[in-house]
């Protein structure tokens, strides 16, 4: 915790700079979402213990989530690994069981030894720890850290599965917090009464990344090249929170083009996405590296971000919809609040505005340039500039 002292604050350009953080957050190895981008930015002035993902939910019998609890089990027995310049990652082991009292008090003691030892390791001094993971509030701020920041970007109690105990383990996490970080207004409104010191900074964009869309030389990957037109893209994941009913009418609608449908098929969502099955212009076309991803939306001739309302995307900040802008896309969302702030997404009301929002889209596009010249200013860099200057103002 912030500790109270007389240290002298640091100038907001300096904020940050020079100190060894810890990043509590997902997998190094899954897709980049807001902290890989955020960690990426500050790698250039910081080094980074970025400690690998600690379970939210029970795991289930399914394939998948066996083969996760593998692969965790022989990752737990590897070292500490700088994956890129300053960024170290740790593969920590604790039991996803968090309304046991009893295994709690295991798992506090037994993360915190596997902390505390590597960032021995790595000689960590003036340690600022920031939390993307609920779960690490069982041990964040035991860590001898000077200052605790909670980076919250979604309603994490809200998704399916999520273990029992963890709303307690996040509300003692806001409240010991000396900085919250919130992604979306949403959440702002909802949890800012743990924490006086809480703020929003939205998302983000990879602008450079996506903005290659437009290069005349970059070319489009054979298995969307000669798909019928119009393409209409998606790229994510494909979770339980996505509306399938919502994609099978769209691909319906659009029975002479395409609906193209990039990511992977999470545990939650193996039985709702069968409703695809039969609809012959969904072309599923799996997870993709992220380096291909803006040859993938330069095929698109509109994007889509067809979440299902509910507890979970109304409080969300879907990174892929600044992602689509940056590639200069015309873009159709359902009717998430986030997605109002951007003026170049079209929001649908309900599957039928969804869909007439989509022939509006295709009937007349703006220039794609234009569209993605509009969020450049939005870049990560950007965004760690505010939360320099939001921890400048917390040490004061």
């Amino acid at each position: 915790m912030m500790a109270a002292d007389t240290a002298k604050p640091r100038s907001v350009s300096n904020a940050l700079r020079g100190r060894d953080i810890l990043c509590f957050s997902h997998d190094w190895t899954g897709d980049p979402l807001s902290k890989t981008h955020l960690m990426r930015v500050l790698a250039k002035d910081n080094r980074i213990l970025w400690i690998n993902a600690i379970a939210n939910r029970m795991p289930t019998t399914s394939s998948k989530d066996m083969s996760r609890i593998i692969k965790k089990l022989k990752a737990f027995a590897e070292p500490i690994r700088e994956v890129e310049r300053n960024i170290f990652v740790l593969n920590p082991l604790a039991f996803p069981s968090y309304g046991n009292k009893s295994i709690l008090k295991v798992n506090q003691s037994f993360l915190a030894r596997q902390v505390k030892k590597a960032m021995r390791k790595l000689g960590m001094q003036d340690v600022i720890n920031m939390v993307f993971n609920p779960a690490a509030g069982m041990i964040a701020g035991r860590l001898g850290e000077s200052e605790l920041v909670y980076y919250c970007v979604d309603e994490y109690t809200a998704f399916t599965g999520a273990s029992n105990g963890l709303k307690e383990i996040e509300d003692a996490l806001f409240e010991r917090a000396d900085l919250v970080v919130v992604s979306a207004e949403n959440l702002l409104e909802k949890k800012k009464h743990f924490n006086k010191n809480t703020h929003l900074i939205r998302h983000g964009t990879d602008w450079r990344h996506f903005r290659t869309a437009l290069d005349p030389s970059l070319a489009v990957p054979a298995e969307v090249a000669d798909l019928p037109r119009p393409i209409i893209g998606f790229h994510g994941l494909l979770a339980d929170w996505v509306d399938y009913e919502l994609i099978k009418k769209t691909a319906e609608h659009f029975s002479s083009g395409s609906v193209v449908l990039i990511g992977k098929i999470a545990v939650d969502a193996e039985q709702k996405v069968k409703v695809l099955d039969d609809v012959a212009n969904v072309h599923f076309l799996g997870r993709k590296p992220y380096a291909e991803l803006p040859a993938y939306c330069k095929a698109f001739d509109v994007a889509l971000n067809p979440f299902a309302i509910n507890e979970l995307t109304l409080a969300a900040n879907p990174l892929k919809v600044r992602e689509y802008l940056a590639a200069g896309l015309p873009v159709v969302s359902t009717d998430i609040p986030e997605v109002h702030v951007l003026a170049d997404c079209l929001v649908g009301t309900d599957h039928a505005d969804f869909i007439a929002k989509i022939e509006a889209a295709l009937a007349a596009p703006k220039p794609r340039a234009e569209v993605s010249d509009a969020i450049a200013h939005e870049s990560w860099e950007a965004k760690v500039d505010e939360l320099r200057e939001l921890i400048a103002g917390t040490r004061r």
